[in-house]
């Protein structure tokens, strides 16, 4: 893709969902980051069935870290990772209560400094809680950006850089959220929508697969 078709492609999602959102269900900045680091190798469907019987037992910090790792798991059992999962919920719990007065921090450092929450988690929290204009890249961008030729990477980072790089600073506060629901719902990974697809004419993909039956 070029810089002109990548701001098209953006131009298009922008009028198709003007504010994209997360869809993870949350009401608190902890309450998110829990929600992103359950979300590991699991889908956002599975960790909202989780938290929604969490969350009106322990939501905060302190309450989290009360139930300890064995009290935590059987609401968690359900999503792959469980075990260290909960162990890292605990500990990230338990630093958010004796580091920073049981509130998410506001910085990439600090972020990465909790107990489970690496470079795609911590985007993911100052990108939606914070505004900032941060890629986080997960399967769903990391296929998207391949494909379509948006940019084109072997590894996450790669993939991240090329996006920070090509994606119109407009759009970059959203373009996390626009290229996730993408993926998810129009460019899946074993069957692509095509058809439905509103960047078709820009995607290098298509242009590779012109005789194929989408």
């Amino acid at each position: 893709m070029t810089l002109a078709q990548i701001d098209e492609a953006f131009r298009r999602f922008a009028e198709l969902s003007p504010e994209p959102k997360t869809e993870l269900l949350y009401d608190s900045p902890f309450e998110l980051l829990v929600a992103v680091v359950l979300s590991a190798q699991s889908t956002d469907v599975g960790v909202n069935k989780a938290t929604r019987k969490l969350y009106p037992v322990a939501n905060t910090p302190a309450r989290v870290a009360a139930l300890g790792v064995e009290g935590l798991k059987p609401y968690i059992a359900t999503l792959g990772l469980y075990n260290a999962k909960a162990a890292h919920v605990i500990a990230l719990s338990e630093a958010l209560v004796s580091q920073h007065n049981s509130e998410v921090p506001r910085t990439r450092a600090a972020l990465e400094a909790l107990p489970g929450v690496g470079r795609k988690t911590a985007n993911v929290v100052l990108n939606t809680l914070f505004g900032e204009a941060v890629m986080a890249v997960d399967t769903h961008i990391f296929r998207v950006a391949n494909r379509t030729g948006m940019a084109p990477g072997k590894t996450v980072r790669q993939v991240e850089v090329g996006l920070m790089k090509r994606v119109p600073a407009w759009a970059l506060q959203h373009a996390h959220h626009w290229l996730i629901l993408h993926g998810r719902y129009i460019c899946k990974a074993r069957a692509p929508q095509c058809r439905a697809c509103p960047i078709v004419d820009l995607c290098h993909y298509k242009a590779k697969n012109l005789s194929s039956p989408e």
